[in-house]
């Protein structure tokens, strides 16, 4: 058993060990076993996308039997590929594209494992490994829109602010791959998917737009979003919204008889593994929730305020403890001047500025905040710690959060404070993980 750092002591390391605790529940190789379909009768076919595609391929090529034939191919996020798998597969191919927004490397690998379906009759399996940032990763451009297009429309989606399930909405149609295309191009075939769960409510239509799973959302739905966040589309894509002419497989379709989706991962088993180390070092441990989605500061707000009431010995939590939460935030960037340096940061430190200015430095409360795949937005760091010092360090150092705030600057201020968080990528995605210690 790994060695737990006493959080009376070394309250710092003890959170960073329930991040990594949380993120160790989660690997593709821990949670494969006991989910796989046997072989078929035909061939086995592995397609999939996501920031943990790379891993899942690596434990399926592990798992499967040795001597059931099997070929596919997977794209991950660049530098997203276990060093352990590198060299190591045999049978899938690993590539590589660019997540948050797509680029030509995404766009040539969807259409190769659209072309890797041709021929599949009813003998034959697929098995589709999809994680969290295979919207982005799947990226075939629906008929009147181009690779640009699509970029801005996914850099105006990811400024705007909405919850995930939005963006995928508008995502999937306006794809030829995202929601359930990707199952209807292989059908008569087989299709068992294993996901990991990257959002809140582990809903298997919306991990990466689920593709190859039914879609409830509608065009109509797609064009109200676009819209409302002001998203401009050409004008032959919109009239096929309008028309319908983009609607994507519902259930009931035909295309889906006989298909399995298996949840490998999800945030609550990843939490409840954090609870448990929590709970081994003495601690009382409570999770609010997996599901929590809003603006980054705003939640942070909250949970100030329930670690302040637990610091006072007042409330439903009892120190010394640790409360934990996943989910998705959002973070709408603030206007700035065109001259002004681009903010840096993800929604995990987001959070945990607006929690060191919500504590305002309160005696006893410790946090940290990161997302379970080691990348906060397109930074390098996972997230970030708040200890009670925050404030007054940044205030020797002459920093200003509230400066910090206002420009979405939140990786600047840590990292001048040397409390980045930096994992690496982590080969999995089980979404946000936060924790906050009161003693």
């Amino acid at each position: 058993m790994a060695h737990i750092p006493d959080p009376l002591q070394f309250p710092q390391e003890f959170l960073r060990h329930l991040f990594d605790t949380a993120v160790a529940r989660a690997q593709p190789l821990l949670n494969m076993p006991g989910l796989l379909p046997p072989p078929p009768r035909g061939r086995t076919l592995v397609l999939g996308a996501g920031k943990a595609a790379g891993a899942m391929a690596h434990a399926l090529e592990k798992w499967w039997p040795a001597d059931a034939p099997m070929s596919g191919l997977v794209v991950t996020r660049y530098h997203h590929t276990p060093p352990r798998a590198e060299g190591l597969l045999q049978r899938i191919e690993v590539l590589e594209a660019s997540h948050p927004v797509p680029d030509q490397a995404g766009m040539d690998a969807s259409e190769r494992m659209l072309a890797l379906t041709q021929g599949l009759t009813a003998d034959d399996l697929v098995i589709c490994l999809v994680s969290g940032g295979g919207s982005a990763l799947l990226t075939l451009p629906a008929n009147g829109l181009t690779l640009a297009d699509k970029q801005r429309i996914n850099r105006e989606l990811l400024a705007s602010g909405a919850p995930i399930g939005e963006m995928n909405t508008v995502r999937k149609h306006l794809s030829r791959i995202k929601g359930g295309r990707l199952a209807a191009a292989c059908h008569p075939a087989n299709v068992w998917t294993l996901t990991i769960s990257d959002v809140p409510g582990d809903d298997p239509a919306v991990i990466a737009s689920g593709p190859t799973v039914p879609d409830e959302s509608t065009c109509a739905q797609a064009l109200a979003l676009l819209d409302r966040y002001g998203i401009a589309v050409p004008s032959p894509v919109r009239e096929a919204l309008q028309s319908g002419e983009l609607e994507t497989p519902k259930p009931g379709d035909a295309v889906f008889k006989g298909h399995e989706v298996k949840m490998m991962a999800t945030p609550m088993q990843s939490l409840q593994a954090a609870a448990d180390a929590a709970r081994a070092a003495g601690l009382n441990a409570y999770i609010l929730s997996d599901e929590i989605e809003g603006e980054s500061r705003e939640v942070a707000k909250v949970h100030a305020a329930l670690a302040r009431a637990t610091a006072r010995g007042h409330g439903a939590f009892q120190k010394p403890c640790v409360i934990l939460s996943g989910g998705e935030t959002t973070v709408t960037l603030r206007p700035q001047p065109l001259d002004a340096p681009r903010g840096k940061g993800g929604r995990a430190g987001e959070f945990c500025l607006g929690l060191a200015m919500a504590l305002q430095g309160h005696e006893g409360v410790w946090a940290l905040a990161a997302d379970t795949d080691g990348i906060d937005g397109v930074e390098d760091n996972a997230g970030a710690l708040v200890t009670p010092d925050s404030l007054q360090r940044c205030e020797q150092s002459g920093l200003k959060p509230a400066a910090f705030a206002d420009r979405n600057d939140s990786y600047r201020l840590f990292e001048a404070l040397g409390d980045l968080v930096v994992s690496g990528p982590t080969h999995t995605n089980v979404n946000d993980f936060r924790a906050l210690l009161v003693l």
